[in-house]
């Protein structure tokens, strides 16, 4: 579908695109922020007596007393099973398991590395099979960068053998959110389809297999269950939840990955700031290549946008 410029009409049409772009960049930094704080709250939790069963069961409980009134009032019938399962696991225990058993072995700037510093990548390869999105050769160079700055910044001792269980944990993980992804823009998820739809399938699913996993709940501090519960389940399960499911529907998978490839950038600075893990000369490069690749994307965009508006 092409638009053409005519007198009055280019002008209002390119401020409703830019209002809408921006509410769904805002969202995206938001997710950014969020998702860094998850990391460092993840490794924190997971160095606590808490165990990563009892952190995922937090985490979706907590969410899905949050939003039962939503659950009550849902048209479940809007989708099927199949969809509800794939786009809720996604997002679900799988990932939050496997990243949590990962950040028993890694450092926080490290995880976020390999969940999110892929997320470019697969979110790239899966829009073009399954989504046919595309984007311009400018776009996908910076892509490479990013996806490379973030492998700088892990340095060399990450990929070590003593590492290869959390890599591939977190790889694992990095799979499963881009599955989610992918489905919300595949089938059209609203936000208040995700929002009732994760804990929904998490807390059914998980809560009988919570028996099976290690746990120490009972025996963790009252203070570190507040915690998680807050930011596991309120801040990163229905705020950011929300905000990344409006963001994709805008901007595309694509573009969301990209700014989710920030992430290890704010993580590292975090760990930094609240963990006292030390920021190395790697990681310092690949702060600065991620910052390269994100504004060589943003401008690829930019263009692409303006370029569309006068066709």
């Amino acid at each position: 579908m092409r638009f053409r410029r005519v007198a009055g009409q280019g002008n209002s049409f390119s401020r409703y695109i830019t209002m809408t772009n921006l509410r769904a960049y805002l969202a995206c930094i938001f997710i950014v922020c969020a998702w860094s704080g998850w990391i460092t709250i993840s490794r924190h939790g997971v160095q606590t007596a808490l165990q990563p069963a009892d952190i995922t069961l937090i985490r979706y409980g907590t969410a899905l007393i949050c939003v039962l009134p939503l659950i009550v009032r849902h048209r479940w019938s809007r989708f099927k099973p199949h969809q509800y399962l794939v786009m809720g696991l996604g997002i679900g225990f799988p990932y939050t398991m496997m990243s949590f058993y990962g950040l028993r072995v890694l450092k926080a700037a490290h995880a976020g590395v390999l969940v999110n510093g892929m997320l470019p990548v697969m979110g790239a390869v899966a829009a073009w099979f399954i989504l046919r999105q595309r984007v311009s050769v400018l776009r996908y160079w910076a892509i490479g960068i990013i996806f490379l700055a973030n492998f700088v910044m892990a340095g060399g001792d990450t990929f070590s053998l003593d590492h290869s269980l959390g890599i591939l944990l977190l790889l694992a993980a990095a799979v499963c959110y881009t599955t989610h992804m992918i489905g919300v823009k595949f089938w059209k998820f609203e936000w208040r389809d995700v929002l009732v739809a994760v804990p929904v399938v998490n807390t059914l699913i998980f809560l009988p297999l919570w028996f099976v996993f290690p746990t120490a709940l009972f025996q963790a501090d009252l203070g570190e269950i507040l915690v998680q519960a807050g930011y596991q389940g309120i801040i990163v399960n229905i705020v950011a939840l929300m905000f990344s499911t409006y963001a994709i529907a805008r901007l595309g998978t694509i573009t969301v990955s990209i700014f989710m490839s920030f992430v290890p950038v704010t993580t590292a600075l975090l760990a930094w700031l609240l963990l006292g893990e030390e920021l190395n000369s790697w990681e310092l490069c690949g702060i600065v290549g991620c910052s390269i690749g994100l504004f060589l994307y943003a401008w690829g965009q930019t263009w692409e946008n303006r370029k569309r508006i006068l066709q």
